[in-house]
Parts: C-alpha cells; sequence; structure tokens
C-alpha cells in the first residue's frame, strides 16, 4: 500500500483504490461485505473513506489478499475478535517496515 497523507480528512474511491492498486469495483464489493466499513457519502453519493475507513480496509486487505483467507474467512476472523486480529495485523505492518528499514542499510553500506 502506498503512503497516505495524514492531514486529509477524506479520500475518494478513486484514491483508495489507488492506494491497495485494486479496481474501485472491489472496494464497492467489500463495503457490501464487510459491515465495519462505512464510507461517508456526498449528495451526489460520491463515496468519503476516513483515516480509520482506510486502517479497516488495510485490515480486510491483509485478510483477504496477504493471507489469502475467504471473504467468509474474513468476516468470522473480524468477528470473533477483531481487537487480537488488529493487533496481529500491527504487528505485521511494523515488521515489515523494519524488514525494509533492514534492506536500505544493508544496500547503502
Amino acid at each position: 500500500m502506498d503512503t497516505q497523507n495524514k492531514d486529509k480528512l477524506y479520500y475518494t474511491i478513486g484514491e483508495v483504490a489507488g492506494m491497495f492498486d485494486v479496481n474501485v469495483s472491489l472496494i464497492r464489493y467489500w463495503e457490501n461485505q464487510f459491515s465495519i466499513l462505512k464510507p461517508k457519502k456526498n449528495k451526489k453519493g460520491n463515496r468519503l473513506f476516513t483515516p480509520k475507513d482506510i486502517d479497516n480496509l488495510h485490515l480486510i486487505y491483509h485478510l483477504v489478499k496477504e493471507r489469502k483467507l475467504t471473504l467468509e474467512g474474513a468476516k468470522l476472523k473480524l468477528k470473533e475478535n477483531k481487537e487480537d486480529t488488529f493487533q496481529n495485523f500491527e504487528v505485521v505492518k511494523k515488521l515489515k517496515n523494519i524488514k525494509t528499514m533492514l534492506l536500505e542499510i544493508r544496500d547503502s553500506i
């Protein structure tokens, strides 16, 4: 996932799809499948995603695309213990950042 601008309050569905390198239709589909995704809609009906929505999408992306769970498996995982799942996801994310940093250090030596 690309880094996001932390100052922004809302992201369009196109920006969100670009962050995860997926189609806009997949984001819409996940919105229908997962109750934790509730983007706001403006008067025109355009979806506006908050940073919290982005975090939830990142968690769903991790479960479905990286851990290769089915949608039902991901839903069950989030339903059973969302906090534990989110904490595990945060640990994996931090470890990936450490790995990237170590590889950069190795390449600079």
